[in-house]
């Protein structure tokens, strides 16, 4: 079960599952990067401009826009990097770079806010881990169960480790918490 997220495009409400909605928002970050520091009109356009392509791909309201909508809606906009050069200095990989060569961006372990059973220890395991977080929290019950280790590890771990920050989403400069 995925989680979705109600945003206005161009002015227009669509309902995107949460990994279409992280795609789009970093590619409209990316552009907004590349564009001149307060230039609203051309991303205005461009966020109209997908939202037709939206409306295209998408034969009804009702229906959730998918991360191979959001792809194929961005093979269709063209890549980032036709806007121009990133400004505000930040990295990215030149012409000469590799991509494995740029710095990599720092994961750190948190409990998850959204995928927890108790304290979201298993949710934010299987995030990091990039792990299935049933088969952590199975795990975790045998060796609580069996010996392996005790219920006081996973207390301390439920102290120790940070709760997920909240997130804040973004499309036009406007953040609003959910």
């Amino acid at each position: 079960m995925k989680e979705t997220v109600n945003v206005n495009i161009g002015s227009v409400a669509f309902t995107l599952d949460e990994d279409a909605y992280f795609a789009l928002r970093s590619y409209f970050d990316d552009i907004r990067n590349r564009l001149p520091e307060g230039d609203t009109e051309t991303m205005n356009d461009i966020e109209a401009r997908m939202a037709e392509i939206f409306r295209e791909r998408v034969s009804s309201p009702m229906r959730v826009i998918t991360l191979d909508v959001v792809h194929a809606a961005m093979a269709q906009m063209g890549e980032p990097s036709d806007f121009g050069e990133p400004r505000n200095g930040t990295r990215t990989a030149s012409a000469g770079e590799s991509p494995a060569d740029a710095e990599p961006e720092r994961r750190r372990l948190y409990r998850s806010r959204t995928n927890r059973s108790i304290a979201g220890i298993c949710g934010g395991l299987g995030e990091f881990f990039d792990a299935d977080p049933t088969m952590i929290r199975l795990v975790t019950l045998l060796l609580i169960l069996f010996g392996g280790i005790s219920i006081w590890i996973y207390i301390i771990l439920w102290i120790v480790i940070p709760e997920e920050p909240a997130r804040r989403f973004s499309f036009n400069g406007n953040d609003k918490k959910r």
